[in-house]
């Protein structure tokens, strides 16, 4: 049926059609709010449709980034910036690992989420979030294309939306810059990045989620991701999956062709101003 709708309905009326199916099923969907414990921090979740009930209708574990990360910058009184920040569970686990000295900015791209994300901190009187509605891209202040999907991404003809976009180096001005920047942007990863030089050459902390082999394909490579940290003086370390101790990365080559985490972590030499000139480093 899918097949034959996409054949003989011009692209616009499907658009118009999903569109329509989606606030039908969040229309209809039974809201509830849980109680769950996730990585040990007791947490209220409004969940207002499927994948969030998926998702965060049971209690997490550790999460071995955020651990990893805690033995670095991810410290009380840090700022943290959470691209791709869904319905925000994860910026408020961050926003408790940092107290109420630190700060987490969270951006998500699709709207629904976003506002779910302010009542959940809201639920929990989580006050040191600052939730933008927002796209992290390579420049700011720019109407990107977004598919406002209940796991949204850039480009696309889903559910096709114009929103704002954001870089983490116009966030660093914004707010301030950034000790920990978490990246999960549905194969977007090289753009985002791209607009994180200066917070790069500053040697903040990244955990990214690399989507090879699901959607990092159209917009960049798992070599370009890599790059963007080889000449800055990162120590790299990888994990194949959700739960999965993270090991050092020596060789690419050892690297998956499906979806893995990337924890890179920086400050292995003082900042430099822009331009100056240095030599790459192997990873």
């Amino acid at each position: 049926m899918n097949s034959l709708v996409k054949k003989i309905v011009p692209t616009k009326w499907q658009q118009v059609l999903r569109a329509w199916l989606m606030r039908r099923r969040l229309r209809h969907f039974p809201r509830r709010t849980v109680a769950h414990h996730y990585c040990g921090h007791p947490f209220k979740v409004s969940l207002q449709d499927s994948l969030a009930a998926g998702w965060y209708d049971h209690d997490w574990g550790s999460m071995p980034e955020i651990e990893f990360l805690r033995a670095s910058r991810l410290q009380p009184g840090a700022t943290v910036f959470d691209l791709g920040a869904h319905q925000g569970v994860v910026a408020m686990i961050l926003a408790r690992t940092v107290g109420e000295a630190g700060l987490v900015v969270a951006v998500e791209g699709t709207r629904h989420n976003a506002q779910v994300a302010l009542e959940n901190c809201q639920l929990n009187q989580v006050r040191n979030i600052r939730v933008r509605h927002a796209v992290g891209a390579e420049q700011a202040g720019q109407e990107m294309i977004f598919s406002e999907t209940l796991n949204g991404a850039m480009g696309g003809n889903l559910l096709p939306v114009k929103v704002p976009s954001v870089s983490v180096d116009s966030l660093a001005v914004e707010y301030q810059p950034p000790d920990v920047v978490f990246v999960d942007v549905e194969g977007y990863e090289c753009q985002v990045l791209a607009g994180a030089r200066q917070t790069i050459r500053r040697g903040a902390d990244f955990f990214v989620e690399v989507h090879a082999g699901v959607g990092l394909e159209k917009n960049g490579s798992v070599s370009q991701v890599l790059a963007c940290f080889a000449a800055s003086h990162y120590r790299l370390f990888w994990s194949q999956a959700e739960g999965a101790a993270f090991q050092p990365l020596t060789d690419e080559t050892s690297l998956p062709a499906t979806k893995f985490f990337l924890i890179a972590l920086g400050g292995l030499r003082p900042f430099e101003p822009e331009g100056t000139e240095h030599a790459a480093s192997g990873l």
